[in-house]
């Protein structure tokens, strides 16, 4: 009994150990605000149907937040989506009639499959789902990739060994015409400021905190519990309770 329950304990608290980027590169990385910027439009990508797009083709009529992460990470980048679509719940403006929500993938081997499966994951939280058909996922080539990232000003670098991404966490309001407006740092987004940096054309703003997504936190050189922890929540109720069902068991018999 015991040596099952050791078993449980490890399932929960194990974490595997890769040889970590640098900590000074890391550190170094930013999200480099370059307001009053217009974005390359003229770029190419693949949406979570399948179908080639241009990134024009979302511009014109209403503004458009966006952000870049990858579609297979395990710690900040997931708790970043649904922090924007709670974030999104409580402001006037709706996805799809007032404003579009652009999620471009760093990762050249992402695909539409793996975007396809984070919409229909985030878009669980959102209060409108009517709305779910402006959320379009985005996936490309890495030059195409690092087209985007450099005209806004994000950095990121790949770990190739544990193949994640360390890179800063945050959106961008972008008018319809493509201008670069806010920069909203963070994983959490305040609806307040949200809809503001929606509304306000003003090329001026730089809202929250900039952190970093990857193993460690990178002012301490620790790994990130925050995003371990908040991922493992879910499975570690889960072990608890087939924990104490066990120990019940024990003690009936």
């Amino acid at each position: 009994m015991r040596y099952l329950l050791g078993l449980i304990l490890l399932a929960v608290t194990a974490t595997p150990v890769y040889a970590e980027l640098d900590h000074s590169t890391v550190a170094a990385l930013t999200f480099q605000p370059r307001v009053g910027t217009s974005l390359p439009l003229d770029l190419h990508f693949v949406d979570e149907e399948g179908n080639r797009v241009q990134l024009g083709q979302y511009f014109g009529r209403n503004p458009v937040i966006l952000s870049l992460n990858y579609f297979h990470c395990q710690y900040l980048c997931p708790i970043e989506e649904d922090g924007l679509i709670s974030g999104l719940n409580g402001i006037g403006p709706s996805l799809g009639t007032d404003f579009t929500l652009l999620t471009v993938s760093i990762d050249a081997h992402d695909g539409p499959a793996d975007a396809s499966l984070i919409k229909a994951r985030a878009l669980r939280g959102y209060n409108r789902p009517q709305g779910a058909a402006g959320w379009h996922l985005l996936t490309s080539d890495q030059a195409t990739i690092d087209a985007l990232a450099y005209a806004v000003g994000f950095q990121s670098v790949h770990d190739p060994q544990a193949g994640d991404f360390a890179h800063p966490i945050g959106a961008i309001t972008i008018t319809p015409d493509g201008r670069i407006t806010h920069y909203l740092y963070g994983i959490e987004f305040d609806s307040s400021e949200v809809q503001s940096a929606l509304t306000d054309a003003t090329p001026s703003t730089v809202m929250g905190t900039l952190l970093v997504c990857y193993h460690f936190d990178p002012l301490t050189g620790q790994y990130t519990q925050l995003a371990l922890n908040a991922l493992r929540v879910g499975g570690a109720a889960t072990v608890i309770a087939l924990a104490a069902f066990i120990l019940r068991l024990a003690r009936s018999t």
